[in-house]
Protein backbone atom coordinates (compact mmCIF):
# COMPACT_ATOMS: atom_id res chain seq x y z
CA UNK A 1 0.00 0.00 0.00
CA UNK A 2 1.00 3.60 -0.77
CA UNK A 3 1.84 5.04 2.42
CA UNK A 4 3.59 8.60 1.67
CA UNK A 5 1.16 11.71 -0.24
CA UNK A 6 2.10 14.77 -0.56
CA UNK A 7 -1.27 17.57 -0.77
CA UNK A 8 -1.18 20.97 -2.60
CA UNK A 9 -4.61 22.61 -1.29
CA UNK A 10 -3.99 20.88 1.39
CA UNK A 11 -5.56 23.61 3.69
CA UNK A 12 -8.74 23.88 2.07
CA UNK A 13 -11.81 22.31 2.91
CA UNK A 14 -11.65 19.66 1.22
CA UNK A 15 -8.00 19.43 1.80
CA UNK A 16 -8.15 19.75 5.49
CA UNK A 17 -10.54 16.75 5.76
CA UNK A 18 -8.87 14.77 3.57
CA UNK A 19 -5.29 15.14 5.42
CA UNK A 20 -7.34 13.92 8.39
CA UNK A 21 -8.83 10.89 7.20
CA UNK A 22 -5.70 9.65 5.37
CA UNK A 23 -3.87 10.25 9.10
CA UNK A 24 -5.98 8.24 10.38
CA UNK A 25 -5.81 5.03 7.43
CA UNK A 26 -1.93 5.21 8.57
CA UNK A 27 -0.55 7.25 5.65
CA UNK A 28 2.76 9.86 6.12
CA UNK A 29 0.78 12.75 4.75
CA UNK A 30 2.89 16.47 3.62
CA UNK A 31 1.40 19.47 2.03
CA UNK A 32 2.77 22.28 -0.46
CA UNK A 33 1.19 25.47 0.82
CA UNK A 34 2.49 29.81 0.32
CA UNK A 35 2.61 29.51 4.70
CA UNK A 36 3.27 27.31 7.36
CA UNK A 37 1.44 24.71 8.91
CA UNK A 38 -0.19 24.79 12.41
CA UNK A 39 -0.61 20.53 12.11
CA UNK A 40 1.96 19.02 14.23
CA UNK A 41 1.17 15.96 12.49
CA UNK A 42 1.78 16.97 8.79
CA UNK A 43 5.04 18.55 6.97
CA UNK A 44 4.75 21.46 5.18
CA UNK A 45 6.81 22.57 2.24
CA UNK A 46 6.51 26.08 0.96
CA UNK A 47 6.28 27.15 -2.76
CA UNK A 48 5.82 30.03 -4.78
CA UNK A 49 3.71 29.33 -7.81
CA UNK A 50 3.93 32.54 -9.75
CA UNK A 51 7.65 32.99 -9.06
CA UNK A 52 8.36 29.03 -9.95
CA UNK A 53 9.76 28.09 -6.46
CA UNK A 54 9.16 25.02 -4.66
CA UNK A 55 11.14 23.50 -1.83
CA UNK A 56 12.61 20.19 -3.78
CA UNK A 57 13.02 18.56 -0.69
CA UNK A 58 8.82 17.82 -0.65
CA UNK A 59 9.17 14.94 -2.86
CA UNK A 60 11.14 12.65 -0.76
CA UNK A 61 9.76 9.71 -0.03
CA UNK A 62 6.64 10.84 -1.73
CA UNK A 63 4.28 7.87 -3.86
CA UNK A 64 1.29 9.53 -4.42
CA UNK A 65 0.60 13.52 -4.91
CA UNK A 66 -2.81 14.61 -4.51
CA UNK A 67 -3.39 17.79 -6.61
CA UNK A 68 -6.38 20.14 -5.22
CA UNK A 69 -4.63 23.37 -5.17
CA UNK A 70 -7.06 26.23 -7.03
CA UNK A 71 -8.30 29.35 -6.70
CA UNK A 72 -11.57 29.58 -5.83
CA UNK A 73 -14.07 29.80 -8.69
CA UNK A 74 -16.74 32.10 -7.51
CA UNK A 75 -14.94 33.93 -4.68
CA UNK A 76 -14.45 36.83 -6.81
CA UNK A 77 -15.87 38.41 -10.22
CA UNK A 78 -14.78 37.08 -13.66
CA UNK A 79 -12.44 39.91 -14.71
CA UNK A 80 -9.66 39.05 -17.49
CA UNK A 81 -6.83 39.20 -14.90
CA UNK A 82 -9.08 36.84 -12.28
CA UNK A 83 -10.11 34.08 -15.45
CA UNK A 84 -6.38 34.20 -15.55
CA UNK A 85 -5.34 33.58 -12.49
CA UNK A 86 -8.13 30.89 -12.00
CA UNK A 87 -6.39 29.06 -15.02
CA UNK A 88 -2.96 29.23 -13.67
CA UNK A 89 -3.51 28.44 -10.04
CA UNK A 90 -4.45 24.70 -11.26
CA UNK A 91 -1.65 24.33 -14.57
CA UNK A 92 1.54 25.88 -13.25
CA UNK A 93 1.33 24.44 -9.86
CA UNK A 94 1.51 21.14 -11.12
CA UNK A 95 3.45 21.58 -13.99
CA UNK A 96 6.02 23.26 -11.38
CA UNK A 97 5.87 19.87 -9.28
CA UNK A 98 6.57 18.16 -13.24
CA UNK A 99 9.40 20.28 -13.93
CA UNK A 100 10.73 19.55 -9.98
CA UNK A 101 9.98 15.28 -10.82
CA UNK A 102 11.51 15.82 -14.23
CA UNK A 103 14.78 16.68 -12.37
CA UNK A 104 15.66 15.30 -9.14
CA UNK A 105 15.09 11.37 -8.33
CA UNK A 106 12.19 9.95 -6.80
CA UNK A 107 9.66 7.43 -6.07
CA UNK A 108 6.65 9.22 -7.10
CA UNK A 109 3.96 6.78 -9.45
CA UNK A 110 0.68 8.44 -8.75
CA UNK A 111 -1.04 11.89 -9.08
CA UNK A 112 -4.73 11.94 -8.08
CA UNK A 113 -5.87 15.67 -8.84
CA UNK A 114 -9.22 17.57 -8.84
CA UNK A 115 -11.25 19.10 -11.50
CA UNK A 116 -14.43 19.77 -11.53
CA UNK A 117 -17.98 19.61 -13.71
CA UNK A 118 -17.60 22.56 -15.13
CA UNK A 119 -15.88 20.72 -17.92
CA UNK A 120 -19.45 19.94 -19.04
CA UNK A 121 -20.57 23.92 -17.94
CA UNK A 122 -24.51 24.52 -18.90
CA UNK A 123 -26.47 21.80 -20.84
CA UNK A 124 -29.79 21.07 -19.86
CA UNK A 125 -31.23 18.25 -19.03
CA UNK A 126 -28.37 16.43 -21.07
CA UNK A 127 -27.34 13.60 -18.81
CA UNK A 128 -23.17 13.96 -18.83
CA UNK A 129 -20.63 11.17 -18.63
CA UNK A 130 -17.19 11.20 -18.60
CA UNK A 131 -16.86 11.01 -22.42
CA UNK A 132 -19.66 14.46 -23.11
CA UNK A 133 -17.79 16.98 -24.54
CA UNK A 134 -16.63 19.80 -22.87
CA UNK A 135 -18.68 23.19 -22.73
CA UNK A 136 -17.54 26.08 -24.96
CA UNK A 137 -16.96 29.19 -22.31
CA UNK A 138 -15.32 30.19 -19.70
CA UNK A 139 -15.42 27.20 -17.33
CA UNK A 140 -14.68 23.73 -19.89
CA UNK A 141 -11.79 26.58 -20.82
CA UNK A 142 -10.70 26.26 -17.43
CA UNK A 143 -11.16 22.60 -16.83
CA UNK A 144 -9.50 21.24 -20.03
CA UNK A 145 -6.82 23.30 -19.50
CA UNK A 146 -6.47 21.87 -15.72
CA UNK A 147 -6.57 17.90 -17.13
CA UNK A 148 -4.26 18.81 -19.57
CA UNK A 149 -1.51 19.65 -17.58
CA UNK A 150 -2.44 17.09 -15.29
CA UNK A 151 -2.26 14.58 -18.15
CA UNK A 152 1.43 15.77 -18.90
CA UNK A 153 2.78 13.60 -16.11
CA UNK A 154 1.75 10.78 -18.31
CA UNK A 155 4.89 11.24 -20.27
CA UNK A 156 6.90 10.78 -16.78
CA UNK A 157 5.17 7.19 -16.39
CA UNK A 158 2.76 8.97 -13.59
CA UNK A 159 -0.48 7.18 -13.00
CA UNK A 160 -3.14 9.65 -13.48
CA UNK A 161 -6.63 9.81 -11.72
CA UNK A 162 -9.35 13.13 -12.13
CA UNK A 163 -12.31 13.50 -10.34
CA UNK A 164 -14.61 16.37 -12.13
CA UNK A 165 -16.18 17.47 -8.39
CA UNK A 166 -19.25 18.71 -8.07
CA UNK A 167 -21.05 21.06 -5.34
CA UNK A 168 -19.44 19.69 -2.20
CA UNK A 169 -21.86 19.89 0.46
CA UNK A 170 -20.22 21.15 3.37
CA UNK A 171 -22.01 23.23 6.44
CA UNK A 172 -18.87 24.70 6.99
CA UNK A 173 -17.50 26.08 3.86
CA UNK A 174 -18.25 26.20 -0.01
CA UNK A 175 -21.65 26.90 -1.38
CA UNK A 176 -24.09 25.36 1.00
CA UNK A 177 -23.19 28.12 3.49
CA UNK A 178 -24.41 30.51 1.12
CA UNK A 179 -27.35 28.42 0.24
CA UNK A 180 -28.37 28.10 3.59
CA UNK A 181 -28.11 31.56 4.70
CA UNK A 182 -31.44 33.09 2.75
CA UNK A 183 -33.35 29.95 4.10
CA UNK A 184 -32.33 30.37 7.50
CA UNK A 185 -33.21 34.26 7.56
CA UNK A 186 -36.81 33.10 5.78
CA UNK A 187 -36.24 34.61 2.53
CA UNK A 188 -34.93 31.52 0.31
CA UNK A 189 -35.94 30.69 -2.63
CA UNK A 190 -34.70 28.58 -6.01
CA UNK A 191 -32.78 30.52 -8.23
CA UNK A 192 -34.00 31.70 -11.92
CA UNK A 193 -36.07 28.48 -13.51
CA UNK A 194 -35.56 26.32 -10.56
CA UNK A 195 -35.12 23.81 -12.93
CA UNK A 196 -31.63 23.52 -13.40
CA UNK A 197 -29.49 20.45 -12.36
CA UNK A 198 -26.92 20.07 -9.31
CA UNK A 199 -24.13 18.03 -9.68
CA UNK A 200 -23.74 17.50 -5.84
CA UNK A 201 -21.85 15.27 -3.30
CA UNK A 202 -21.57 15.03 0.13
CA UNK A 203 -17.86 16.09 1.39
CA UNK A 204 -17.44 12.71 3.39
CA UNK A 205 -17.56 10.93 -0.19
CA UNK A 206 -15.27 13.24 -1.79
CA UNK A 207 -12.85 12.32 0.69
CA UNK A 208 -13.73 9.01 0.12
CA UNK A 209 -13.19 9.01 -3.30
CA UNK A 210 -9.84 10.32 -2.94
CA UNK A 211 -8.94 7.71 -0.82
CA UNK A 212 -10.07 4.95 -2.91
CA UNK A 213 -8.14 6.72 -5.88
CA UNK A 214 -5.09 6.61 -4.21
CA UNK A 215 -5.74 2.81 -3.19
CA UNK A 216 -6.51 1.46 -6.01
CA UNK A 217 -4.12 1.17 -8.52
CA UNK A 218 -5.89 -0.15 -11.60
CA UNK A 219 -7.93 3.07 -11.38
CA UNK A 220 -6.73 5.80 -13.94
CA UNK A 221 -8.41 8.14 -16.03
CA UNK A 222 -11.42 10.76 -15.58
CA UNK A 223 -14.04 10.25 -12.88
CA UNK A 224 -17.00 12.13 -12.21
CA UNK A 225 -17.00 13.10 -8.68
CA UNK A 226 -20.84 13.46 -7.66
CA UNK A 227 -23.66 11.72 -6.13
CA UNK A 228 -25.37 9.57 -8.16
CA UNK A 229 -28.67 10.97 -7.68
CA UNK A 230 -28.10 14.75 -8.87
CA UNK A 231 -31.27 17.02 -8.06
CA UNK A 232 -32.81 20.43 -9.60
CA UNK A 233 -31.88 23.39 -7.71
CA UNK A 234 -35.90 23.68 -6.45
CA UNK A 235 -35.25 20.34 -5.13
CA UNK A 236 -32.34 21.59 -3.10
CA UNK A 237 -33.64 24.61 -2.03
CA UNK A 238 -36.98 22.63 -0.42
CA UNK A 239 -34.78 20.41 0.55
CA UNK A 240 -32.86 22.47 2.37
CA UNK A 241 -35.76 24.36 3.85
CA UNK A 242 -37.56 21.20 4.96
CA UNK A 243 -34.01 20.03 7.02
CA UNK A 244 -34.21 23.40 8.85
CA UNK A 245 -37.30 23.96 9.41
CA UNK A 246 -37.70 27.03 7.11
CA UNK A 247 -40.70 28.04 5.07
CA UNK A 248 -40.20 29.17 1.54
CA UNK A 249 -41.90 31.94 0.89
CA UNK A 250 -40.28 34.35 -1.33
CA UNK A 251 -40.30 33.41 -5.28
CA UNK A 252 -37.89 32.29 -7.83
CA UNK A 253 -34.75 34.82 -7.65
CA UNK A 254 -35.24 35.91 -11.42
CA UNK A 255 -32.41 34.71 -13.45
CA UNK A 256 -31.67 38.62 -14.83
CA UNK A 257 -31.47 39.86 -11.45
CA UNK A 258 -28.44 36.96 -11.25
CA UNK A 259 -26.69 37.99 -14.58
CA UNK A 260 -27.03 41.50 -13.48
CA UNK A 261 -25.08 40.96 -9.85
CA UNK A 262 -22.64 38.39 -11.14
CA UNK A 263 -22.34 38.90 -14.85
CA UNK A 264 -20.57 35.83 -17.12
CA UNK A 265 -20.23 34.09 -13.41
CA UNK A 266 -24.11 33.65 -13.29
CA UNK A 267 -23.60 30.43 -14.94
CA UNK A 268 -21.95 28.90 -11.64
CA UNK A 269 -25.44 29.20 -10.53
CA UNK A 270 -28.37 29.77 -13.08
CA UNK A 271 -26.46 26.64 -15.36
CA UNK A 272 -27.62 23.06 -15.48
CA UNK A 273 -25.19 19.92 -15.23
CA UNK A 274 -26.75 16.51 -15.10
CA UNK A 275 -23.98 14.47 -14.52
CA UNK A 276 -23.37 10.93 -13.78
CA UNK A 277 -21.68 8.72 -11.27
CA UNK A 278 -21.98 5.21 -13.03
CA UNK A 279 -18.23 4.90 -14.31
CA UNK A 280 -17.00 5.36 -10.51
CA UNK A 281 -19.82 2.72 -9.17
CA UNK A 282 -18.77 0.40 -11.89
CA UNK A 283 -15.16 0.73 -11.01
CA UNK A 284 -17.04 -0.68 -7.09
CA UNK A 285 -17.18 2.83 -5.41
CA UNK A 286 -19.90 2.46 -3.12
CA UNK A 287 -21.19 6.15 -1.86
CA UNK A 288 -21.96 6.12 1.61
CA UNK A 289 -24.56 9.29 1.14
CA UNK A 290 -26.14 8.62 -1.90
CA UNK A 291 -29.45 10.73 -1.26
CA UNK A 292 -29.76 14.39 -0.88
CA UNK A 293 -32.58 13.84 1.91
CA UNK A 294 -29.22 11.52 3.83
CA UNK A 295 -26.74 13.78 3.40
CA UNK A 296 -28.66 17.24 4.25
CA UNK A 297 -29.78 15.51 7.75
CA UNK A 298 -26.06 13.87 8.69
CA UNK A 299 -24.63 17.65 8.00
CA UNK A 300 -27.19 19.32 9.87
CA UNK A 301 -27.55 16.28 12.50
Amino acid sequence: MQKNILLTGGTGLVGCNLTKLLLEQGYVVSHLSRKPGKNPKVKTYLWDIHKGQIDADCIDGVDTIVHLAGAGIVDKRWTNKRKKELIESRTKSIRLIYELLGKKEHRVNTVVSASATGFYSDRGDELLTETSKPANDFLGECCIAWEKAVDEGEELGLRIVKFRTGIVLNKKGGALPKMSMPIKLGIGSPLGSGRQWIPWIHWHDVVRLYLYGIMHSKLTGTYNMVSPNPVTNRELTRALAKQLHRPLWVPNVPAFVLKLALGEMSVAVLGSTKVSAQKIIDNGFKFEYPELQGALKEIYG
